[in-house]
């Protein structure tokens, strides 16, 4: 495997799937940041290229010996949605519920000593809200147009006209939203150390950083399958009826 640091980002990981666990472990924002060159995010991120280099040919190697996962490249944009509703916003719902209650509870024990918690629970409940909403338009507008536009070229109908003008207007907005979650947990994880639990962390103080940075690593890999996959295979799909 010989990966060019010229390409973008989108395009490494849609040529190594495992990319997307690399790019996470180093820091390396794959998702809102899918237009960079591999050469630009690394130096974003201050990585090595080399390393990162290195790291992509061992995780390449690991997964091509692994059972293969479905590649949504080749899936139909349907099947693609389902999982996408099915697996992250189902996921994203049930976490913004659990981290809500328990943020409060962190903070009432430990926010006298750690001011940078009410930040982070201020913050989290401003992106928790935009998730919410983001996602509903997702369900209610966009994703709905996408099947139907798909279904209707599969039997060689006329697609009906979109709401929106052009699938382009929807997805504009949908992936500046992205930017806008992923400024938010950038911050959130840079007011908590890193996620770094103190010294004088109870139990639900180190389940909450741990629940916080599963939650970010879940949304990477959501908007990734969105920005990267479905809505550039969506606009594709419009363009060439």
């Amino acid at each position: 495997m010989s990966v060019s640091t010229a390409k973008t980002i989108r395009e490494v990981v849609l040529e190594i799937p495992a990319a997307t666990r690399v790019f996470e472990e180093l820091g390396i924002d794959y998702c809102c940041g899918g237009g960079k060159s591999l050469e630009q995010a690394c130096q974003a991120a201050n990585v090595p290229i080399d390393q990162v280099l290195d790291s992509l040919e061992s995780a390449d190697k690991v997964a091509r010996l692994a059972p293969q996962d479905r590649n949504w490249q080749t899936e139909s944009l349907t099947d693609l949605i389902a999982h996408i509703q099915n697996t992250h916003h189902k996921y994203t719902r049930s976490e913004i519920a659990r981290l809500g209650p328990l943020l409060d509870k962190v903070c009432s024990a430990h926010a006298k000593n750690h001011a940078e918690l009410l930040h982070i629970r201020e913050t989290f409940a401003g992106v928790a809200q935009e998730l919410t909403a983001h996602m509903t338009k997702e369900e209610t507008v966009l994703f709905p147009y996408m099947t139907r536009m798909e279904e209707s070229i599969t039997k060689k109908e006329p697609v009906p006209p979109p709401p929106f003008g052009t699938v382009r207007n929807p997805v504009a907005m949908m992936m500046h939203e992205h930017d806008s979650a992923g400024n938010a947990l950038r911050d959130m994880r840079q007011a908590a150390g890193n996620y770094a639990v103190p010294p004088d962390a109870c139990l639900s103080y180190q389940t909450l950083y741990k629940v916080l940075a599963d939650f970010e690593a879940d949304l990477h890999q959501h908007i990734h399958l969105e920005n990267n996959i479905l809505f550039p295979r969506a606009v594709e799909m419009e363009q060439g009826q």
